[in-house]
This record gives structure tokens, sequence and C-alpha cells, in this order.
């Protein structure tokens, strides 16, 4: 069984200090005592905990090391507040090294690994309000903020937006890729509440913009995290990790910010719950210079109301507006995470998983056709959308085309279903599909270069009443297939956001790389 620690406060009243002595296998190491001196400032002098991934001889894993150990007491740096924080890991080679920064709901220490570039990020019980002013220990919030921000990173991760997080190590910690972070909060807003009307008198409570509004804070508790314009962000001239923020740069974040507001706008639409507004901010991997999303996102940062009914606030919010905070008030404000990190988990593991519903259904009119069918399926299942291939001719099969379709219509009652039609020369396929249902219909003819020009006229030259569309590539007709889909399925559209938000950074790289 590895190392692990055990923290111990003790008070010494001839002494204007604290002393936390560590212990390790019940050894206390009386050359590793931390004081807290004065203003009960806890100073981390050294921690090195070392956890080996055992193997079976070739690299892989031959069992986790470790399960997970009883919290560990320790001290909030600010006011002596007691919270529990568990920094012990598992599944790495690394040991545990200096801690690089502490704030006010979470410390995170730099990792001595073969691997370069991460670190480990650990949640305090500890929630706080107006710049820290008013904190209180919340017994249990360090595990639940951790699997809610976990399970949005994972999510975002999956649709393809980059993020920190490497993986869950134990319940309050998660590793992380090591950035130099950029002091600014990025807000997004749907909903006008709150601070945005205060400094913005005039306007009324629930007015909503479209598209959301976004506003710069930077980082300064001492100033309460003054507002910074546009103009301001870009004459500051950041430099973070090596990397001057210019504009491009603020607008590669800007779109980024919107794009996961969206996203989660989305995912939380899908439990009737309407999220009003949201904070993030950006980092600058130390390895590869790259600005991704970092920190955290968990119940402190953002605004929910199920029902998008303000008075059923499930945030931080109910926290803030506390004049006096009871134990029966902590008590509810857990359960209140607790409900939030489970509805979080709850779409993230029907979105993730292989089952998610919604599916295209390729028909084509030869197996000759089959490369071009193939292509499409692959694009598919690249937007998370389940493709069936089909062989059936309208012109020779008629009648089995027709019974396909049947089968397809009566499969398509559980299973939100796009047809896709694969028919060169004269394409009686298409259109017969369309004129027998009222599914979808997408022509995706093999256009050959020699009779290309006259064959796709029988796509695209159909008889009255027929809807059916006419894509002339795979990969048109995949998306066009994923749009229909995502109207009903967060999975689906999540995948055509982020893509929508990479094509836009594909053109933006483009013109940065011949402008520098």
């Amino acid at each position: 069984m590895p190392p692990f620690l055990t923290a111990q406060i003790t008070n010494r009243s001839n002494f204007d200090c604290q002393v936390l002595r560590i212990t390790v296998f019940n050894r206390t190491l009386t050359d590793n005592i931390y004081h807290i001196c004065l203003k009960n400032q806890l100073k981390f002098i050294k921690m090195t905990t070392t956890h080996k991934l055992l193997n079976n001889g070739n690299g892989e894993p031959k069992s986790k090391l470790m399960k997970q150990s009883d919290e560990k007491m320790a001290v909030d740096s600010s006011n002596g507040l007691q919270a529990h924080l568990d920094t012990s890991a598992h599944d790495a080679d690394y040991t545990l090294g200096e801690k690089i920064i502490e704030g006010k709901t979470k410390i995170v220490y730099d990792l001595k690994s073969a691997v370069e570039g991460q670190c480990m990020v650990v949640s305090k019980d500890i929630i706080t309000a107006g710049d820290g002013a008013k904190r209180n220990v919340m017994e249990g919030k360090a595990e639940i903020s951790t699997h809610t921000s976990t399970n949005i990173m994972k999510l975002l991760n999956h649709f393809g937006i980059k993020t920190s997080l490497i993986k869950l190590v134990n319940k309050t910690s998660f590793l992380a890729l090591k950035c130099d972070m950029i002091p600014i909060e990025w807000v997004a807003r749907r909903i006008a509440t709150g601070s945005f009307l205060r400094r913005n008198k005039g306007v009324n409570e629930g007015y909503r913009f479209s598209p959301p509004k976004l506003e710069t804070f930077f980082k300064d508790d001492e100033n309460h995290d003054p507002q910074w314009s546009r103009e301001v962000l870009e004459e500051a001239k950041l430099e973070c990790g090596g990397v001057t923020i210019t504009p491009d740069l603020i607008d590669r974040m800007e779109k980024m910010t919107v794009s996961i507001f969206e996203i989660l706008e989305r995912m939380w639409k899908a439990k009737n719950v309407s999220l009003i507004d949201m904070k993030i901010e950006f980092g600058v991997r130390c390895d590869t210079k790259e600005i991704i999303l970092s920190d955290v996102i968990d119940n402190d940062s953002w605004r929910i109301w199920p029902s998008g009914d303000k008075r059923l606030m499930m945030d931080k919010q109910v926290y803030r507006n506390l004049t006096e905070v009871t134990g029966n008030d902590m008590k509810n404000l857990k359960e209140n995470y607790r409900w939030v990190s489970e509805k979080v988990n709850e779409v993230v593991e029907s979105v993730t998983s292989e089952s998610g519903r919604g599916r295209a259904v390729v028909v084509m009119g030869s197996a000759s056709d089959m490369a071009h069918c193939k292509k499409i399926k692959d694009l598919c299942a690249n937007l998370g959308v389940c493709c069936q291939l089909h062989v059936s001719s309208a012109h020779k099969l008629t009648d089995g085309t027709l019974k396909l379709l049947a089968q397809v219509e009566a499969d398509a009652i559980y299973n939100p279903t796009v047809i896709i039609a694969v028919a060169g020369r004269s394409n009686g396929l298409g259109p017969v599909l369309s004129g027998n249902t009222v599914l979808p219909v997408i022509n995706c003819p093999p256009i050959s270069e020699k009779w290309g020009t006259s064959d796709i006229w029988s796509s695209l030259r159909l008889p009255s009443g027929l809807g059916c569309v006419t894509s002339m590539s795979p990969d048109t007709a995949a998306i066009a297939a994923a749009q229909v889909l995502a109207q009903n399925n967060f999975g689906v559209w999540g995948k055509l956001r982020v893509q929508l938000l990479q094509n836009w950074l594909n053109v933006k790289d483009a013109n940065m790389a011949i402008t520098d």
C-alpha cells in the first residue's frame, strides 16, 4: 500500500501560530512541519507523496495501485477554516511536487513525472462569495465539484473542445495539463440578471441576449475583478506563458466562450433547466503554447434555473443571497450541488455512450456504390450518427425497395431517421423513396466523370410533390443528415456545434499564418 498523508492541526497557546504535523505510515516527519503564522496562512513547505503504477512487464497497468484513502484534513489558507483535502492519486507514475498555486476553492500541485506538462488539481470543501469575504465549509463539496467539473470537461472533450482535463484520479482530484492561466474571466450571458443589471441601469431583468452577451473581467480580488472592455483587453497586451494575447487570440477566446456556453445551454435544456450565464477561464499550455479551456466548470461557475424559474435556482447564487448561513442552509445547499452533479452525470453518460438515438439509413442502388456509401458512414460516425447500409434498386427490385422502406418507417417510430439514397445514372431510387415516405430523403449520387453532367439531372429535376434534396458529396450528405437529427439529439448537435467552431478556427489560423 502506498504512502498516504494524515494531517493534524494543533494549537499552541504560547505561540502566535498553529502547527500542521504530517504523518506517513504513522511516522511523524519532524522535518516537514507546516506553520500558520500571524495571519493563519498555511505554508506548504514540502509534500512528497509518490504513487507508482504497477505493470505486467510491458508497460500496461496490472492493477490500480491504491484505493480511495480517507479524507485528509488541511486548513484553508485564508482564514483557518478546516477543509477536507484528498491529495491521493492512482493510475499514474509521478511524485506529487510543490504547490503551484492555491485559490479559494482548490489547490494546484506540480508533478514530478516522466511526462512533462502535467499537474494535479485538488478541490476544497470551501464555498465563498464576495471575493472571499464570505466563506463556509461545505462538507463534501470538493467531491461534488470535482465530479461535476470533470464530467463537464469530459463532455466538451467528447465534442472536440480542447480542455486541460486529463483524467479523474480520486474523488476530489484530477490530473490536468499544466497551463499558464490567462487572468481573465470570460462571462457569457443569455439572460440579464445579477451584476449586469447593477452595471446597466435601465435594462430589465429577463432581457434575452441573442447571441449571448460576452463580458470580460480582470482577475483581481483586491479590486473586485474589474470589468475590462474589449479595447482595454487589447491594449493590455497580456503576456501569459510566453504568449502575447493579441486581438486574434481574443477573437479565438470569444468564439470558444460562445460555443462552450451554447453547448452547455443545450445540455441543461435536456433536463428542462435554463443556463442563465456562466464564467470560464482559459490557459496557455506550458508545452504547446496552445490556448485551451482550463481551470474548472462546476456549480460555482453558472446560474441555472430549473424550468426557467429564478425562484428555483440551484446554483451558488443561493449561497450569495443568504444573509446568515445556518447548518440547515448548508445542508440544503449541498443537496443543490449534489442534484446538479447528478443531472450533469446523466447527460454526459447518455451522450458519451454508444446508445445515442437517431440514425441515417443509406440505401444504394448497386453494391458497386459501396465505397461511396462507406465514406458517408464514416463521416456520420464522426458526428455521432449511427449509419446503416442497404442495397436495393428502385428499378430492378421495386417491391423489395418498398418493403425495405416500410421496415425503416416502422423502426423510425422509435428511432429518428434520415434516408440517404445513393444511385447514379437514372436516379429513380431517391424519388421513389421520397414519394412513399414522410421521412427526409437526401440524394447523394456517385457522379461519374463521363456522364455526371447528364446523370445529375435525375436527382435534381423531380416530379412535383417530392421533397428529397441532393448533395454532391458524401461529407455534405452526412452533415445534412446530422443537422436534421441534431434537432432532437444533443450529442449530435454538440458535434456539429464544435465543427462550426473548428471551421472558424481553421480560417482564422490560415489568415494568421500569412499575416504574422
